[in-house]
């Protein structure tokens, strides 16, 4: 039987995985990306103060020494997911609002700490969210519960991205942000009807428990340390390429309505386009091949950056590098989620996956923090090349655990 006839697109419980993606997504741009750069931009906030900004999602690294605790409690409502949930989708939606009242120039310390407190929110939201995935979808519906999780988040990251920028032309940015909070607390609404999870038999029953035995589990896999860099490796030049996309956009004089509206009528389509694709694709061929593939073709979509760097300005141009970005992406995250996923215990969900996924936001924010730098010095046609390049080392780790060869990870 084909793999695909086994799996319901349209089951309430992958529909589920889409809206948590797009709670997921929402904030990320808005404390520690794209969306925050632009403000900050706007707020004569220096260059190498918004790359270094980037550390302020240190909490998305941190997050596994944390998980261990929504392994081994759960909220008195709800279930052991859901509940944890919906208690940081309450405080995220606080913490933006607060955040809209900081002003960038003024009181960047001020700024750090409230985009950090509200990353720590935004982490332990991901790690419940990651956790359910994996504990409410079988090993068939991994890789497209993946794909509509990521395609979730891509659009939760436009709404935060090219929405807010729309909007930031004609409105105030402390109203932006307040917008903002209100379409995180609107989500929810969709937590409280997700299909509940199910008590998983020999779940840890003491703290210890749930702290030891993940990360002893997990290290008994074979070729776990190679796995590991992977996963740190991966999508290391997008993450980096990403951290300067907006300074350039906006430098080569796009206007953030121009930005923002190629990315919501073009960017959008691309990515829910990228997340099923990913989703169809990975029903019908092996997840080694899918790991290949959308990760040459994420490396290719970063030198998109370099082409448009070198060009004079264009709409069409930045439409195409923007929709073959975020197609590829959507392609690429749904493959990698889906690799973290297949690797866990479901005892130990919320602990492995944050392990795992914390590993994965180093480029985003470590490795990302001095780009400002790089970019000055190496100029951005060279800048973006240098990320294309530095996605090969990550591909080469393939021929080890999933090669070509390989009809499924192991």
């Amino acid at each position: 039987m084909n793999k695909s006839s086994k799996v319901s697109w349209l089951s309430w419980k992958m529909l589920a995985q889409f809206f948590f993606g797009f709670s997921s997504g929402l904030p990320l741009l808005l404390i520690s990306g794209s969306t925050l750069q632009a403000w900050m931009t706007d707020a004569s906030v220096d260059l190498k103060v918004i790359g270094v900004f980037s550390l302020v999602g240190l909490p998305y690294n941190l997050k596994f020494i944390w998980a261990p605790f929504l392994d081994r409690f759960a909220p008195p409502f709800l279930d052991r997911r859901r509940g944890w949930i919906l208690l940081m989708q309450l405080a995220m939606a606080a913490s933006l609002f607060f955040l809209s009242s900081v002003d960038p120039k003024g009181s960047t310390m001020f700024l750090a700490v409230m985009t950090v407190i509200c990353a720590f929110f935004s982490s332990t939201h991901d790690i419940a969210v990651d956790a359910y995935r994996r504990d409410v979808l079988s090993d068939e519906e991994i890789g497209l519960g993946s794909s509509l999780y990521t395609s979730g988040y891509r659009v939760g990251m436009i709404i935060a991205s090219s929405v807010a920028l729309i909007m930031a032309d004609h409105l105030p940015w402390d109203q932006v942000y307040k917008i903002m909070a209100l379409i995180m607390a609107v989500q929810i609404v969709f937590t409280i009807f997700a299909p509940r999870v199910e008590p998983v038999p020999g779940a840890p029953q003491n703290f210890k428990d749930a702290v030891v035995l993940p990360f002893k589990e997990f290290f008994s896999i074979k070729d776990a340390w190679i796995i590991l860099a992977f996963i740190l490796l991966y999508k290391i030049g997008d993450n980096m390429a990403s951290n300067m996309t907006m300074p350039l956009y906006l430098g080569m004089g796009y206007t953030k309505t121009e930005v923002g509206s190629i990315v919501k009528l073009f960017g959008i389509w691309a990515t829910i386009l990228g997340g099923f694709a990913g989703g169809f694709i990975l029903l019908k061929i092996s997840l080694s091949r899918c790991l290949w593939i959308f990760g040459l073709l994420q490396a290719v979509s970063t030198l998109g950056f370099a082409f448009l760097a070198a060009a004079d300005k264009s709409n069409g141009l930045l439409t195409a590098v923007i929709s073959f970005e975020n197609l590829t992406a959507g392609m690429g995250t749904a493959a990698f989620m889906a690799l973290m996923a297949k690797i866990t215990d479901k005892r130990f969900t919320a602990t492995q996956y944050a392990l795992l996924t914390a590993l994965s936001a180093v480029p985003r924010t470590i490795i990302s923090s001095p780009t400002g730098y790089m970019m000055e010095h190496m100029g951005a046609v060279g800048f973006f090349v240098f990320c294309a390049v530095v996605a090969i080392p990550g591909m080469l780790l393939l021929f080890k655990f999933a090669p070509w060869s390989a009809r499924e990870h192991a």
